[in-house]
């Protein structure tokens, strides 16, 4: 009887252990990071036809796995709908997430997680067939909407119809793919999510070319990767993986350049983001070349941003409030000092 309280005993502190170790030991250990991801929208999550995942916060859990491992690729993506996301991150099945989850109040207060920083400024819009003639949100009265369960975007929708006394009809659908798939059927009449990801639902239609994306935004959508809460170093390291490709982009840094500008750069702020000067990247539990790492893997914030959403991309999103703040944008990172 001793014998088998002592071995519960054991197994007890061993997941006691297991449990309070921090994520980046636990990551660093396993060799791999499991990262939430979204699985069905262009842009930003989904597998290309050979298996390959690509997007931009695809490349976000890319730069993470680079300031860790020094290798983009030690990822493992894990597809998520919107209603169980929060959960695989809240039991440990993923160590992040990052798949356009808007950063809210109850999500912090409620989920026992905590978002980084916001690495996209978006905001919720309406798209619907051009045989409808209808130019304007408030012009939707006794509509069927198709909407995600479980998100933000279900809540705002019916505030804003609410607020403007317009009668509607929701229907909801646990993924992307299946509320699409009703809208562009004729199941419903508009389909509603953030605006981003309205332009990768277009191209997803059977002809895109007769569905237009209406000029309102009726919500502030600050989506950021999120983390659990009372894990410091981890919270860290994810907010300044994004902070270290903003600032590699105000200071010109690129995948091409970021090699040679890592051994010849002399200005003292260079030094200091390349590595040479200072153990900022050993504060935070990474090697002191953390940024060249995820530069040299991934890119900059305008480079991740261009080649999925951008101009590089099929498509086209302006940079609008995700430009730098020095070209009239809110992105904008503390100094690594």
């Amino acid at each position: 009887m001793r014998r088998f309280a002592a071995v519960c005993a054991f197994v007890v502190v061993g997941l006691a252990t297991a449990a309070s170790a921090g994520t980046l030991d636990v990551v660093k250990q396993r060799g791999i990071l499991y990262c939430g991801a979204n699985g069905e929208t262009p842009g930003f999550g989904i597998p290309d036809a050979q298996g390959i995942w690509k997007g931009f916060d695809v490349d976000y859990c890319r730069a993470i796995a680079a300031a860790i491992f020094g290798d983009a690729t030690k990822v493992k993506f894990v597809a998520l709908t919107a209603k169980d996301r929060f959960t695989a991150l809240q039991t440990r099945d993923v160590d992040v997430l990052v798949r356009q989850a808007t950063w809210t109040s109850s999500r912090e207060a409620q989920f026992g997680l905590n978002a980084t920083t916001v690495n996209y400024y978006d905001g919720q819009g309406f798209i619907v067939r051009k045989d409808l003639n209808v130019k304007s949100a408030l012009e939707l009265n006794d509509a069927t909407v198709c909407v995600g369960q479980g998100t933000t975007t279900e809540l705002n929708l019916a505030d804003y119809f609410r607020a403007n006394k317009i009668r509607l009809k929701t229907v909801t659908f646990l993924s992307i793919n299946e509320a699409v798939g009703a809208y562009d059927s004729g199941r419903c009449n508009v389909y509603t999510t953030d605006s981003s990801a309205l332009h990768g639902a277009r191209l997803k239609l059977a002809k895109p070319e007769e569905h237009v994306v209406l000029p309102e935004i009726i919500s502030k959508e600050p989506l950021a990767p999120f983390v659990r809460q009372n894990d410091s170093q981890w919270f860290d390291i994810v907010r300044w993986v994004h902070f270290a490709m903003v600032i590699a982009e105000e200071q010109g840094l690129t995948k091409a350049n970021v090699d040679e500008q890592a051994r010849t750069a002399t200005t003292p702020e260079l030094k200091r983001i390349l590595g040479r000067d200072g153990n900022f990247g050993e504060q935070l539990g990474l090697t002191n070349d953390w940024v060249v790492r995820i530069v040299r893997n991934v890119g900059n914030y305008g480079e991740v941003f261009d080649r999925n959403l951008g101009a590089g991309s099929a498509l086209k999103i302006e940079r609008g409030l995700n430009a730098l703040w020095t070209k009239g944008g809110l992105q904008y990172a503390p100094p690594i000092r």
